[in-house]
């Protein structure tokens, strides 16, 4: 009985307490991704009309959304509210009025039912409908007068063992050009009388993650292998790319028809996206497993769906203004700290005659656009001295003499205390263009005598960090910063385009004496932007034209503007020090880069060949090129971009070593005898490369042997080619002789070898033999001739007999009188 009575007992101070705690588990969970994502509902903004109220909009927001229970109870009464705060008064307003609590939206409207009940895993869609403006008895938003309103979408709830509690949130922006007549004030609200229209620029960047695979040379009929065929995904029907272009299609002016918004896009486009691209179109392999780059293969599937989306782009490109990334979105610092020619000249000179090429257009020149907004000084010099004299970095990217250089310390910094106009961490605007004078090169090396400067053409950083949250994957940019930065992820694609929509709207509906009436939009290069996004996003540009807030102004008017009279500097992000790729591997890629170009220098082009050095070799320049990619570079964690990058150059080192072995010296085999001693040295290169190569051998002779240097020589493509080599040797031995292939500059080539000569002359022993011999007998037949003239008998005609001695005598004197008759 006892035990019983505990056990209940037990029981229910169990319940009691798991009821206490529940309600606090429950409770206000204020938005922003630093804190614990929701335990039982998720809420999901889907749609908000008007989008961006004006004066002919209706007096009613209506605001759209779904509830999904993700926990594992039940969740009774179900409701939503709207709730408004403030109007952003700053620019990074645009950015961390997103990660308001609750407390901060004053005005609220009331509870809406939604579901009576939820089960785990059920889903519920729902829709809000609010005034604008006050009037009447109806709930309203309170709106009085233009301006970006943060707003509040909230979702409260009753959980099994818990009390009614706000169970998640979904914060975003809403854009008012204008108020529309309301029921107690007949009489609409437009922009503020000082609003005048701001000169907004918008770039439109296509481009895509590196694909090709690594380590293969050029060829002229082999077919290009992919890592993947996502890119066939996305330049089909819906995927991101198609989709880009489907948004760019809908404002192609008609011949003669007003441009409008089409002066205000240029297309950014990478070259490496259109010519891979280009290749897809002619047939294509596919690797079966992208972690193993010479595994099996596939076929492609995109060839068809690639000569479409070209053909769509060069359309929109013929009729609109475009520029070249740097080429793969290579970390323009990164490549400066390489410091190869070769590389730099492949990322920076050559993308805009590739896309061009590509396009059938032509493109801005002298404009450079770095994927990371910022770049060091060195950078800045790598590309003032490669012809550009125009770079398009972040507003916080630079700052005037005496600014402060870190853009947290000087969000903070309390606004009296800064100069109008003075540049502080991207919370005041920078000018448009401004002049770099420490970046600078002479008028010798091709820049303009006028200005020899680096010119910098600033983008609004909370714009820009708005437009990169817009469509899928969003990351968080470089120039963003670390008090503002959060992972946008959980909040709804629709969500993120209002805040793009507001933080577009912001500058016009905010005239300041020290804010210029100017705004460069700038997406990332890897936009994830849908085609209905796309839409609404240049429709928002039309909608600020037609309300007299913006007019369009073309990226080529902009960057030929006359520079702020100050003098800025760079200021290098340490967030994009941190987002670029790491240090260790820029030996590696500069000493690879240097082979390149070593073999680049030998290779000879010849008028029979179709392949040339330079197509032979650019492959292994943008492998290199491509491991120095800011791609998915932007989030915490890079392991996965390191091993990519880890990946290209051990393929590429490799794919070189290759190169460079298949022009060899043939090993002769056996002993080679020479039938004299200045007979020549018979030896075979080959060279296995697609193209010819200009040779030099590298013969160490021994002491014994004097071999004429034939000095360069030429290699035919897929060829062998036999050589005499003059040679003298002086000694009958069997002597080694190593003998290798350089290029002309002492670069060796292939393996080395060694010939094994014998000569068949005696050399150097028979001459002194031959020598002593001679003086010998001339002084044996010396000695003998003295003798006789004096006519003492030799002692080597001793031991011979008198008679005999005589008989020679007459034989010798007949044989004289003969010869005399």
């Amino acid at each position: 009985m006892t035990g019983g009575l505990f056990r209940l007992v037990t029981a229910v101070l169990t319940l009691l307490v798991s009821v206490s705690l529940l309600p606090a588990a429950a409770h206000a969970q204020p938005s922003g991704s630093e804190d614990e994502p929701p335990k039982f509902l998720k809420l999901t903004l889907d749609a908000v009309a008007p989008g961006t109220v004006t004066t002919d909009s209706e007096n009613v927001l209506t605001v759209s959304g779904t509830v999904t229970n993700i926990g594992d109870r039940v969740v009774d009464d179900v409701s939503v509210r709207i709730q408004r705060a403030a109007a952003v008064d700053s620019p990074s307003g645009l950015r961390s009025s997103l990660r308001l609590d609750q407390i901060n939206y004053g005005i609220t409207g009331p509870f809406q039912d939604v579901a009576q009940r939820l089960t785990p895993g059920q889903r519920k869609q729902f829709s809000v409908r609010i005034a604008l403006r006050a009037g009447g008895a109806e709930p309203s938003l309170e709106l009085t007068d233009p301006g970006v309103y943060p707003l509040l979408l909230n979702v409260n709830g009753e959980p099994a063992y818990g009390s009614q509690a706000r169970l998640d949130d979904a914060s975003f922006l809403l854009p008012v050009l204008g108020l529309p007549p309301g029921d107690a004030d007949p009489a609409p609200v437009g922009p503020p009388p000082e609003a005048s229209p701001v000169a907004t620029t918008l770039i439109w960047p296509l481009a895509d993650r590196p694909r090709m695979v690594a380590g293969t040379p050029g060829s002229v009929d082999g077919q290009p292998e992919l890592l993947d065929d996502e890119l066939a995904v996305s330049l089909d029907k819906g995927g991101r790319l198609e989709q880009l272009v489907a948004a760019l299609e809908t404002i192609v002016p008609a011949p003669g028809a007003d441009r409008g918004v089409a002066d205000a896009v240029c297309i950014a486009v990478d070259p490496d996206l259109v010519s891979t691209v280009q290749t897809m179109t002619g047939g294509y392999r596919v690797l079966a497993s992208p972690s193993d780059p010479e595994g099996a293969t596939r076929e492609g599937t995109g060839a068809v769906a690639a000569q479409a989306w070209l053909d769509r782009l060069r359309a929109v490109a013929g009729s609109m203004c475009t520029v070249a990334l740097p080429f793969a979105q290579v970390d323009v610092s990164a490549l400066a700290a390489v410091n190869d020619p070769g590389l730099s000249a492949r990322a920076l000179h050559a993308p805009a005659d590739v896309v061009d090429a590509v396009l059938g257009t032509r493109s801005l020149r002298g404009v450079s656009l770095p994927d990371a907004g910022s770049i060091d000084h060195a950078a800045g010099q790598l590309l003032r001295e490669h012809g550009y004299g125009t770079a398009v970095l972040a507003g916080s990217a630079v700052s005037a003499d005496g600014a402060p250089g870190d853009i947290d310390s000087a969000l903070t910094a309390a606004p009296s205390i800064l100069e109008p106009g003075v540049v502080v961490g991207g919370e005041q605007p920078a000018p448009d263009v401004v002049r770099v004078p420490e970046v600078t090169v002479e008028p010798s090396a091709g820049a303009d005598p006028a200005d020899p400067a680096l010119r910098v053409t600033t983008f609004d950083i909370w714009s820009a960090t708005a437009l990169a949250a817009v469509g899928s994957n969003p990351p968080t940019p470089s120039f963003t910063p670390s008090k503002v930065r959060f992972d946008v992820a959980h909040d709804s694609r629709a969500a993120r385009l209002q805040d793009a929509l507001g933080a577009m709207a912001w500058t016009a509906l905010n005239p300041a004496p020290d804010r210029p009436r100017s705004q460069l939009l700038m997406p990332p290069q890897q936009w994830g932007a849908n085609r209905e996004e796309g839409v609404a996003l240049l429709e928002q540009i039309e909608l600020l034209a037609r309300n007299n807030l913006a007019a369009p102004r073309s990226f080529s008017d902009l960057v030929a503007q006359e520079p702020d009279p100050r003098p800025f500097t760079l200021e290098y992000l340490p967030r994009a020090a941190q987002d670029a790729p790491p240090e260790h591997f820029i030996p590696p890629i500069s000493a690879q880069g240097a082979r390149v170009s070593e073999l680049m220098r030998a290779l000879v082009e010849l008028p029979e060949s179709e392949l040339t050095p330079r197509a032979f070799l650019t492959p292994a320049r943008e492998d290199l090129l491509r491991a120095l990619s800011l791609s998915d570079r932007r989030g915490d964690n890079d392991t996965l971009a390191d091993r990519h990058a880890q990946r290209r150059i051990d393929q590429v080192t490799r794919e070189l070593d290759t190169l460079f072995g298949a022009v060899t010296v043939l090993p002769p085999g056996g002993v080679y005898t020479l039938a004299s001693e200045q007979s020549p040295l018979l030896l075979v290169a080959r060279n296995e490369l697609p193209v010819a190569i200009r040779v030099h051998f590298r013969i160490e002779a021994p002491a014994e042997t004097n071999i004429t240097d034939i000095g360069e020589q030429l290699l035919p493509p897929f060829g062998t080619r036999s050589f005499q080599i003059p040679t003298e040797v002086s000694d009958s031995r069997k002597l080694v002789i190593p003998i290798g292939l350089t290029t002309p500059e002492g670069v060796a080539l292939g393996e080395a070898t060694s010939v094994s000569v014998r000569s068949n002359a005696y050399g150097q022993a028979l001459a002194i033999m031959t020598a002593c011999a001679a003086i010998l007998l001339l002084l044996l037949a010396g000695r003998r001739l003295w003798r006789r003239f004096r006519g003492r008998p030799d002692p080597a005609d001793e031991g011979f007999e008198p008679e005999t001695v005589q008989r020679a005598g007459r034989l010798r004197r007949a044989r004289q009188r003969l010869q005399r008759q």
